[in-house]
């Protein structure tokens, strides 16, 4: 009894090692898979790149970003063969705990067969039973013989299974062994590719180096693209709160009228001067605060005159980390603040992020909002939404699907992307709030896949 509650245990603990296992596999498998596919649009990018005769500084993001998927690629690789090492190891002392209880059970049941062998006739049957004492002694011992008759079948039944275990940890242990060849090979590959990426990336550099006055100039001109974006965008965000200045001091002025209204038709009732506190924050002479969901008071503003505008406010501060990507496709090619360009003396500074994607992909908004304006900037078509007190901006589209006023949510498609100086596929995306002081658009939008 004893023995078959122990084989069940140990069965089911094995079951359920392998379930873990292999879920942390496929977890692993899934994880290579995206790394895979986000490789393959990296080199789809690059070779457009390739296509343009004038050096530009994408190539050598490209490159930097393949190199860096590349490597989560043969960590994720390591991972599996680590797991599969330990999976081995586990089944391999499985198989020879089996295998040492398969033997014992059968030395037991031998036994037990040679037992009755030597015990089989009738006669013996017979005299174990008409020598009992007694009436009751007698049935004990009929007990007794079916009893062990039983416990011979559960022995035969027990190692029956156990030796079918065997042979399925046998056969487990085969496939892990054959699936960490496989994966060995596939790391195998991965680094070979690897330090081809990284010999392009040195070439790519050197080249760059060579033509450093050029890039100097390419430099220079987005650098002064930058600057009239980045003041237009701020005379669109210091419009927008001059606006909702005026909007509050106009409830305000509204608010003290209807006060007036008020005490004056309540003249003839003495001692009575109601003071009429307005509905809404906009027409208060304190600044507004309120508690967003984080629990934090809100520092006024007068984007923020309104319950509206709060709302909004909060729920963008709220999905900080989860903001959706204003783009469907594509790779982050400049972050935000100043980069060196590597193998140069040269830098360049971006105010959100510059995505690479093909031209004419379809550009999304990150939350709901309102267009505050949509039109050309420096040349090229740009976006700006309000969000309370938070502004996002899209520009170096190609076209715009929206206009200034428009109420949109998120998803909601906003344009196209188009090509930069270089003549490349780039959208920059950018966030600020009501002071003009930029946010790290990374550390707001959900992480890529």
């Amino acid at each position: 009894m004893f023995t078959r509650i122990f084989s069940v245990l140990f069965l089911v603990l094995i079951l359920s090692f392998c379930a873990t296992a292999q879920n942390t596999r496929e977890e692993l498998q899934k994880q290579e898979k995206d790394i895979q596919k986000e490789l393959l649009e990296l080199n789809k990018l690059y070779s457009e790149t390739q296509k343009n005769k004038k050096m530009s500084l994408k190539q050598l993001a490209i490159i930097k970003n393949k190199i860096n998927k590349r490597e989560q690629l043969v960590n994720s690789i390591n991972k599996q063969v680590r797991q599969l090492d330990e999976t081995i190891f586990t089944n391999e002392r499985d198989i020879y705990r089996l295998r040492k209880e398969l033997d014992t059970l059968k030395m037991k049941y031998s036994k037990s067969i040679i037992f009755a062998y030597r015990n089989r006739s009738s006669y013996e049957y017979l005299n174990f039973l008409f020598s009992a004492g007694s009436f009751n002694d007698a049935v004990k011992r009929i007990t007794y013989l079916k009893s062990y008759r039983q416990n011979r079948e559960t022995q035969a039944n027990t190692i029956m299974k156990s030796d079918q275990l065997l042979q399925q940890k046998v056969g487990l242990l085969s496939a892990n062994k054959k699936e960490r060849l496989v994966t060995l090979l596939t790391q195998s590959e991965q680094l070979k590719v690897l330090q081809v990426d990284k010999k392009e990336q040195d070439q790519v550099v050197t080249q760059l180096k060579g033509k450093e006055k050029e890039l100097s100039v390419q430099i220079n001109e987005k650098e002064k693209q930058r600057q009239k974006v980045q003041q237009a965008f701020n005379a669109i965000i210091r419009r927008a709160i001059e606006d909702a200045k005026k909007k509050e001091a106009a409830a305000k002025l509204k608010a003290l009228e209807d006060q007036k209204k008020a005490q004056s038709s309540d003249a003839t009732a003495k001692n009575t001067s109601p003071v009429v506190k307005p509905s809404t924050g906009a027409a208060s002479n304190e600044p507004v605060t309120g508690v967003s969901k984080t629990g934090r008071d809100r520092a006024y503003s007068p984007l923020e005159s309104t319950p509206e505008g709060r709302e909004m406010s909060v729920n963008f501060e709220n999905n900080k980390g989860r903001l959706p990507w204003p783009v469907s496709t594509g790779v982050i090619t400049a972050h935000m603040g100043i980069e060196k360009i590597a193998g140069t003396k040269l830098t360049r500074k971006t105010d959100g992020i510059e995505i690479s994607l093909p031209v004419g992909a379809t550009i999304k908004s990150v939350a709901d909002g309102k267009v505050i304006y949509a039109g050309e900037v420096d040349g090229e078509q740009a976006l700006v939404l309000q969000h309370g007190k938070y502004f996002t901006s899209y520009s170096n589209l190609s076209s715009v699907n929206v206009s200034a006023g428009q109420e949109v949510k998120a998803g909601s498609v906003l344009g196209k992307s188009g090509t930069s100086i270089d003549g490349e596929g780039i959208m920059i995306f950018s966030i600020m709030n009501d002071k003009g002081v930029q946010q790290n658009p990374e550390s707001w939008l959900k992480p890529q896949k």
